[in-house]
């Protein structure tokens, strides 16, 4: 087949796809209930623990974090919901192994910091747990991404990345009408991480444990491990809330992947001037070199000729925005502006209309349906309709919407970034985690209302 052909024959099965539900939505559901654990209960996990308590198809069975406050803290929220309190697995970095020894599980959810995920993962998987929901990054090298792979394929089993934009309000309604043709053909796409984090990284005015210019061990929470990346590493650092949804939008692992990649970093100055500004030019931090460009420019090939841009900008003071762009051959989408452009329907050639009408137009059946459920819920609610659609998956034991084809695939963008900008900016090659499958897979993601 040729290239021409197979992208002609994709596009056809993705629109037969829209028209008609895949065949694992409709899978008959095998359990009521579920058992499963949490590692990792801080801010983030209690975000997850929040919305399992909600759940009457979940029995919450063990949770571990070994930062005493936080586990007080999970704890008071069990205690309130008047749900039987799960075993407590505390005392050391590696209490989480002797949990996975000790109960038995349905699934898993993990939300700690990025250089523990490969482990617990793999361990998760090799103890005999068939789902794995993990925070964003799976690894920190592109072995450790490897390694996630060949684990899951090796287990049978599913690892699903819990990248909640991908079920963000607009970024659905816009997947819908990409999936009724409303772009056009797509050409370019555009978005990243753009936020402010200095208070994140410093503890600045967040906890009295802080003293606005400490991490690592003086630091609270993430603060104590997430601002050490930006002292050593160089390269887009936290890439998937940006190219997730992208992917969506165009295939990628389904008909489509990434093919090659580039990046650029500025240089850094703002967290020395953030340290400089708060606690003096004297204070011991503001000696750190850090490694991190200021804003970090990424750019993908994509096998059927798209292209897209990723930006990652953490240390300078902004608004937060994570910079979508969807362009193609009929129209545009653009995030930042809050406004839609499609030739031949806009109210005027060559004038924005606002996103809003178009958007609420096209809001997808997920939302439409769920909308509800989620209030209350983290961000907006799209932390609920990305817990939801893991437990939905555990329960029929089907394949979870995004796997760790997808987690691979996103993640791998920040050590192939760092590759890159060490050797001059050079053009990376970018590897095929599914090992060619990637041609004959079908989109499965939300193309009904249950999950």
């Amino acid at each position: 087949m040729n290239r021409k052909t197979f992208i002609t024959s994709s596009g056809m099965a993705a629109a037969a796809i829209a028209m008609a539900p895949v065949n694992h939505i409709l899978a008959a559901a095998n359990k009521d209930k579920i058992r499963m654990a949490i590692i990792g209960v801080g801010l983030r996990g209690q975000n997850h623990l929040d919305l399992l308590l909600r759940r009457s198809d979940v029995e919450l069975v063990a949770i571990c974090d070994i930062d005493d406050r936080m586990l007080a803290s999970a704890k008071k929220m069990i205690e309130k919901s008047q749900k039987k309190m799960p075993e407590i697995f505390t005392g050391n970095p590696y209490a989480w192994k002797t949990m996975l020894e000790k109960t038995k599980l349905d699934a898993i959810l993990i939300a700690t910091p990025w250089e523990w995920h490969k482990e617990m993962i793999i361990t998760s998987l090799d103890t005999g747990i068939k789902y794995v929901g993990t925070e964003v990054m799976i690894g920190i090298t592109l072995e450790d991404h490897w390694d996630v792979v060949k684990a899951t394929e090796r287990n049978k089993a599913h690892v699903m990345m819990l990248e909640n934009v991908c079920y963000r309000r607009d970024v659905m309604a816009v997947l819908n009408m990409v999936r009724q043709g409303l772009f056009g053909e797509l050409i370019h796409l555009q978005g990243g991480y753009q936020h402010d984090l200095r208070e994140v990284k410093f503890n600045n005015g967040i906890d009295a444990y802080g003293k606005g210019c400490e991490f690592g061990d003086k630091g609270w929470t993430e603060a104590r491990w997430r601002t050490h990346h930006s002292v050593y590493r160089n390269g887009d650092l936290y890439p998937t809330h940006g190219i997730g949804p992208i992917a969506h939008y165009i295939n990628i692992n389904r008909g489509n992947r990434f093919v090659s990649l580039n990046s650029f970093a500025s240089k850094a100055r703002g967290l020395h001037k953030y340290i400089v500004e708060h606690c003096g030019k004297d204070h011991p931090n503001a000696n750190i070199e850090f490694k991190l460009g200021d804003v970090v420019t990424t750019t993908l090939q994509c096998a059927n000729g798209e292209t897209i841009l990723l930006q990652h900008d953490t240390n300078l003071p902004r608004p937060y925005s994570l910079g979508f762009r969807v362009q193609g051959t009929e129209g545009i989408w653009m995030d930042v502006n809050k406004s839609i452009y499609i030739e031949k329907k806009a109210a005027k050639a060559h004038q924005w209309d606002t996103a809003k009408e178009w958007l609420d137009k096209y809001d997808h059946p997920l939302w439409a349906r769920w909308s509800k459920e989620a209030e209350g819920s983290g961000h907006g609610g799209m932390d609920f309709y990305v817990v939801h659609a893991f437990i939905e998956s555990v329960k029929r034991n089907v394949a979870t919407p995004m796997d760790v084809y997808d987690a691979a695939a996103w993640s791998a963008i920040t050590p192939l970034s760092e590759q890159s900008i060490a050797n001059g900016n050079a053009t990376i090659a970018f590897p095929d985690f599914s090992g060619g499958q990637w041609m004959y897979r079908k989109p499965v993601f939300a193309f009904t209302d249950e999950y």
